[in-house]
């Protein structure tokens, strides 16, 4: 996927800067600061912040977090933000809230610290935000601070140097970039909507065979002849339970104390956030439990001064449940199949021992995967905020689950095991063509504002869209 469908301009020249390379004839390169002027957000105290007044702008606002503090504090129309503003986040994470933003939020807003405004422009504003979006990636390579979270000053990001370029170039480097990302963009969300529907697929799938049964399986859960199409020959009842409504009539409902053994919670010592060598020890992140999945790279290092608690490591068949995280993932669960050496047990990672001989872990996973095993997961989380909740060892010994026989649970997880890695290979592979959409989403921006490309005639093309978007199956 490239760039290599368009034209070039007629002759270059070296720029002298790294991030530009070399430019057409005819451009020039200036400071940043002699283009705009770039006006620093205000620190409010804790004491300033409340529910009512106006919506204060922090970084993490930046990408869309409605979320907001308020404050009744008047400050200077230096620091009032409008809808349409052209802001600079400098103090984030690489890739996410650090660069430019066009502010969209209607209403009066303020400046928070860490985010610059800027404002006197003496070039095209659309234009200046590309070629801030272009030089992003230099900007974070020169900036403070350690990996993921960096800085730069006011100062820095002044003699950054820039394209200079005439008023109608400017213009038609602007439209081109706006039309073109807003028709990759529109891929990119048809595609992330496909993955969201083939999630409820997945879940319906889940939810499907461990509360009904699989449409083949008889009473006495053995497979019955036939294309796996519903039918009519496993009789139901009621679960007496609202929310679950109707199993089928051979499958018993408990809740989970009578077949769970112990609930351990791990340890969290103060670690290195990287990756454990070999002959390290290392600590579970929340991270390492993925809907369904054990990921054991998601750790953190043990420092060689704090001895290890060997009784916590991590082995295959382990089932892990996170006891705290967000209400949308709180209550994660998995079956570790394969681990590393050395890797211990959180202290926000259960690990939980059932009586094997009534439940199959996996089946058990599948269970409180499914959209009515995680109902009751987020109706018992606690916590005094939304962003951070818990679930208790009491809460998990209260949970029920339908059980089926235990062979039967064995066939429904092979039968979820086949069908979901049809789905989870189908979802992988839309990634992948988000993933390309927006590589060459970045690689079009740099092309364009660095004078790689030349889309003056492109921009103004009538009829149909001025921009090819390169294939990306799904």
């Amino acid at each position: 996927m490239g760039t290599t469908r368009f034209q070039t301009y007629p002759a270059y020249k070296d720029s002298g800067v790294e991030w530009l390379g070399e430019i057409p004839n005819e451009w020039g390169v200036a400071p940043m600061k002699h283009v705009t002027d770039l006006v620093n957000g205000l620190a409010f105290k804790p004491d300033e912040w409340g529910d009512e007044g106006v919506p204060i702008i922090r970084i993490e606002n930046l990408n869309g977090g409605g979320d907001f503090n308020f404050t009744k504090r008047i400050v200077s129309t230096l620091y009032h933000v409008e809808a349409q503003d052209l802001l600079f986040g400098w103090s984030g994470n690489r890739g996410t809230s650090f660069g430019p933003f066009v502010w969209t939020r209607p209403g009066l807003h303020y400046l928070n610290q860490h985010i610059f405004k800027l404002t006197h422009f003496d070039c095209h504003r659309g234009w200046l935000y590309w070629a801030l979006k272009g030089v992003t990636e230099y900007v974070e390579q020169q900036a403070h601070g350690i990996i993921g979270m960096v800085h730069v000053t006011r100062s820095d990001l002044g003699i950054v140097p820039i394209p200079v370029i005439s008023e109608s170039e400017q213009q038609a480097i602007a439209l081109f970039l706006d039309r073109a990302t807003q028709e990759i963009d529109a891929l990119v969300a048809k595609k992330e909507r496909l993955i969201e529907l083939l999630q409820e697929k997945r879940a319906a799938l889940i939810t499907r065979a461990v509360t009904k049964g699989l449409p083949s399986m008889g009473s006495a859960g053995s497979p019955q002849a036939g294309s796996g199409q519903a039918t009519a020959t496993v009789p139901m009842k009621d679960s007496g339970v609202e929310w679950l409504g109707q199993i089928p009539a051979h499958w018993t409902i408990s809740p989970a104390r009578r077949f769970l053994r112990s609930v351990e919670q791990g340890w969290s010592p103060v670690a290195e956030d990287r990756v454990a060598m070999v002959e390290e020890w290392a600590v579970l992140k929340l991270s390492a439990v993925a809907k369904g999945k054990f990921r054991p790279e998601e750790h953190k290092v043990l420092p060689e001064s704090v001895p290890p608690e060997g009784r916590y490591q991590v082995n295959p068949g382990d089932f892990l449940l996170t006891r705290a995280n967000t209400p949308e993932l709180v209550g994660d669960v998995c079956v570790v199949q394969v681990t590393r050496p050395r890797l211990m047990l959180s202290d926000l990672v259960y690990r939980i021992r059932f009586d094997l001989k009534q439940v199959d872990l996996s089946f058990l996973c599948y269970w409180f995967l499914s959209n009515l095993g995680r109902y009751q997961i987020v109706r018992d989380s606690r916590g005094s905020s939304q962003s951070m909740v818990k679930v208790s060892g009491q809460h998990i010994r209260s949970w029920l689950a339908p059980l089926p026989p235990p062979e039967e649970q064995r066939a429904i997880t092979r039968f979820l095991d086949r069908e979901t890695a049809k789905l989870d290979s189908l979802i992988d592979k839309v990634r992948e063509g988000i993933d390309r959409l927006k590589e060459y989403r970045t690689a079009l921006i740099s092309a364009v504002v660095t004078g790689k490309i030349d889309v003056r005639e492109e921009c103004v093309r009538r009829g149909p869209s001025p921009v090819v978007i390169p294939s990306v199956e799904t």
